[in-house]
């Protein structure tokens, strides 16, 4: 069993349960800094496409009705925050949302609560 802490208020909750559980700064780091490049309304936008195809900047930028050079200045941000990758094909650089955890949970959660589905 957990080591009792003593906190300044104690109000009979078993706190030091959950405070033993909490995030290490990395973690919490990691995800705020993701969810940040997720506040902006163009970021979102581009890693919600990029989790459903890989594409180039200048289809994305078409997509999304968007400068070339914008769309790069994103995509630098978006892959930064570790939720993007990229890959070299010939002369173009291609890009599709990171397979990871944190990538998978904010794509549901995007499509969660804007009440969106999948394309097929």
């Amino acid at each position: 069993m957990a080591e009792k802490k003593n906190l300044p208020h104690n109000h009979g909750r078993i706190n030091f349960i959950i405070e033993d559980s909490l995030p290490d700064d990395a973690a919490i780091n990691g995800v705020s800094d993701a969810m940040k490049q997720l506040g902006d309304p163009t970021r979102l936008r581009i890693f919600w496409y990029l989790c459903h195809t890989e594409e180039c900047v200048l289809d994305i930028a078409a997509a999304v009705k968007m400068t070339s050079p914008a769309i790069s200045h994103h995509l630098r941000l978006l892959k930064a925050a570790g939720l993007i990758t990229s890959r070299r094909e010939g002369k173009e650089m291609l890009y599709k949302a990171a397979d990871s955890d944190l990538a998978q949970a904010l794509h549901h959660m995007i499509e969660n609560i804007a009440e969106i589905t999948c394309p097929e």
